[in-house]
């Protein structure tokens, strides 16, 4: 170890450098620490599962049963309910690193990371620091930064402006007229939370949009969904699962929430975008205590919002349930292996690997089983390439 340029601190890493601490990145330092082999965590936070900690709402809960949501090698505790809470989730991830004695580098904000064709090594750069390694692990994922629209007006409104990422309650917005821009998993919540605060929202819904309930006839939707994918095609599944809805919910078309021509699933595998899954927002949508506005926003006033079909509403606040993206092209250079929006370009399953020993995690559009199965493909991939250079992991993960 030594400096560099810059006074910078350098460190030449025998493992490989594993670029954020959230789920993705803790789920493959732990598969590489069961081989044996030692990585580099570096998080630009000062915690581990920082989305977690510090920019979801106070009522968030996982929204699939935890056994779908486990990380390799590690399970929750057996009393944890089915959908664990913000809470026990944190609480999940911190036992998980405990077990596996994996130990970030916090604040460590990643500048650039490129690949030296010279000497065959990543060379990552943070503020304060240089460190070198053969493999790059990137693991910030779908959802690294806020998503934040930009709406004509919107600078002049004199209420409170706060998007998902900030919003932690209701408690907040008391006896207020809230618009909530975006209708997905977050929208809905944030929707259900004002009202339980006694607040009235009104929420922008310009797209499609498949509401699901979380459970059917007693099963998880998620979990029918899985064992019919077992026997029968995706479409067929979307048909089932569709039909079984309907049933359950209703027409959600006369409730302003149009379907989309494509089904939940194969829209999921398509695109990434999740069905809603209701927690209880759609029967306060019915009661007329959630209302739903199908007109994008055109403009918004010193007070309200201008709609495209001419009618304008005051509001007291407004809440943006606009989503997140990936960070990746504005630090990983000289790489043509993500596309501009930061989603690797060769679609799951195989978006995992990259040349030169570059690898990606986090980014497969399905949740933390995308994580699990790539995390496992990472480890055994440089596992078999440590072997020769070191001589000292253990046996390969193998698929279920």
């Amino acid at each position: 170890m030594g400096s560099c340029k810059k006074d910078n601190l350098f460190m030449k890493f025998a493992g490989p450098i594993i670029v954020g601490a959230g789920p993705s990145g803790i789920a493959v330092a732990a598969c590489l620490k069961e081989q044996g082999i030692p990585s580099l965590v570096l998080e630009r936070s000062d915690c581990i599962a920082s989305l977690w900690q510090y920019k979801t709402y106070d009522r968030l809960k996982l929204h699939l049963p935890k056994q779908f949501c486990e990380l390799p090698l590690f399970g929750y505790p057996k009393n944890f309910p089915k959908y664990p809470s913000k809470k026990q989730f944190v609480s999940y991830m911190e036992a998980y690193a405990n077990h596996f004695e994996i130990k970030p580098k916090f604040n460590q904000s990643v500048t650039t990371a490129e690949f030296d064709s010279e000497t065959g090594v990543w060379r990552v750069e943070t503020q304060d620091s240089v460190y070198e390694s053969r493999w790059l692990v990137v693991a910030t994922g779908e959802n690294a930064e806020a998503v934040v629209p930009e709406i004509q007006g919107i600078e002049r409104f004199e209420g409170v402006v706060r998007h998902t990422s900030e919003y932690k309650s209701g408690c907040e917005f008391k006896g207020q007229r809230v618009l909530v821009v975006g209708c997905g998993n977050s929208g809905m919540e944030v929707s259900l939370d004002l009202c339980r605060y006694n607040a009235s929202p009104f929420m922008v819904v310009r797209n499609s949009v498949h509401v699901l309930p979380r459970e059917m006839f007693g099963m998880t939707t998620f979990g029918i969904a899985m064992a019919l994918l077992k026997w029968l095609p995706l479409k067929v599944v979307d048909r089932l699962i569709l039909f079984m809805a309907n049933l359950t919910l209703g027409n959600t078309d006369k409730l302003g929430l149009r379907r989309p021509k494509t089904g939940p699933l194969e829209l999921k595998n398509a695109t990434g975008k999740t069905p809603v899954l209701d927690t209880g927002a759609l029967s306060l949508i019915k009661s007329g205590n959630i209302k739903v506005v199908e007109q994008g926003v055109r403009e918004i006033t010193r007070n309200g919002a201008k709609f495209m079909d001419g009618q304008e509403i005051a509001f007291d606040s407004i809440v943006l349930a606009t989503g997140y993206k990936s960070n990746v092209p504005f630090w990983l250079k000289g790489s043509d292996f993500f596309t501009n929006d930061g989603m690797p370009k060769t679609p799951f399953p195989n978006g995992w690997k990259g040349e030169n020993g570059l690898y990606t995690v986090g980014f497969t559009r399905r949740g933390l089983l995308g994580t699990t199965c790539d995390a496992l493909k990472i480890a055994n991939e440089v596992t078999r390439q440590w072997r020769p250079l070191n001589g000292d992991s253990k046996h390969e993960f193998r698929s279920k």
